[in-house]
């Protein structure tokens, strides 16, 4: 991933109004965080039913609404519904936002857009019909919590968090990237720039197997021992198994748009699986995996120890 360097405090004053299309953990978290950092700030929040109240009792929006037309002279749109419900929004917003002239970002369109998503070629993809008056880059804050909704919303969640930026041909000028960069910044968010191909391949392996493994892991458990048994789980499954509580809907737009990055992702940790079942009575795969897995999770405490002593953006 390449970083940034240190993002220019001019940068985040081109922001002065941010819409929230989609107010659930991600979005909500955004508003908070948000006003927290920069009160001045006009949020609008877009969404539907009622996510609309639990947009309005979070306390930090300006406005919410039902209809993009709110988000008219925003400056940034970010994107926080599922993959495939921000494909569509981007349709919407080409043609309510691609007659309009350059906007309050500073940047010379009339909005920068970002999105929240865990793939990034889907969102690129459709972000190419967009018409030059509307600027796109990818983002993907690399947060999250096992409970979804605006009711699990925090300030703080993404406070030393990497957010990856996903620049492309539809990013009209590298102003825009440093216009998202410094948002996220202001967020407490650490921004890093990675290519879109290399984002849904790494994070295949980084968090889609994860969820799935997690949840495929809590089936099989509870088919296997049922209600009566439960109450005998340790702190391995409940561990283990935190991601289970996760809300389907996300995650069939996360599989569906990334299908050619999971598909080999889950083959590979059958080919293991099937390793460890087929040297059950020697062992040997056994001590093999467990070392190779201590080795990998100590890199990961000693990246997350480094980067937590660095104190500037990577």
């Amino acid at each position: 991933m390449g970083g940034l360097g240190q993002v220019a405090p001019d940068a985040a004053r081109a922001v002065d109004s941010v819409g929230i299309v989609g107010v659930g953990l991600i979005g909500g978290s955004i508003a908070l965080a948000a006003r927290r950092a920069r009160p001045e700030l006009r949020l609008i929040g877009v969404d539907r039913g009622t996510a609309l109240q639990r947009a309005s009792a979070l306390g930090a929006f300006d406005a919410v609404a039902s209809d993009l037309e709110a988000l008219r002279g925003v400056s940034l749109i970010v994107l926080c519904a599922p993959v495939r419900q921000n494909v569509a929004v981007l349709g919407e917003l080409a043609r309510l936002l691609g007659g309009c002239g350059a906007g309050n970002s500073g940047s010379g369109v009339a909005a920068v857009i970002t999105d929240t998503g865990s793939t990034k070629r889907a969102m690129l993809q459709a972000a190419r019909t967009l018409p030059d008056t509307l600027s796109f880059v990818g983002g993907h804050p690399v947060a999250g919590a096992a409970r979804a909704g605006a009711a699990a919303a925090r300030a703080d969640l993404f406070r030393g968090r990497p957010w990856v930026l996903t620049p492309g041909e539809p990013t009209r000028a590298l102003a825009h990237v440093e216009l998202v960069a410094s948002f996220v910044a202001a967020l407490g968010a650490e921004p890093r720039v990675i290519d879109a191909d290399t984002h849904d391949r790494v994070i295949a392996f980084l968090s889609h197997l994860p969820q799935l493994t997690a949840s495929a892991l809590m089936h099989v458990v509870g088919l296997a021992v049922g209600p009566e048994h439960l109450s005998l789980a340790g702190g391995g499954l409940t561990d283990t198994t935190r991601l289970a509580a996760s809300p389907p809907e996300i995650w069939r737009d996360i599989c569906a748009t990334n299908d050619d990055a999971i598909g080999p992702a889950i083959d590979a940790l059958i080919e293991t699986l099937q390793r460890l079942r087929a040297d059950l009575p020697h062992g040997t795969a056994i001590a093999d995996v467990f070392e190779s897995a201590a080795r990998w999770r100590a890199a990961i405490d000693t990246t997350s120890e480094t980067a937590a002593g660095a104190g500037h953006l990577p």
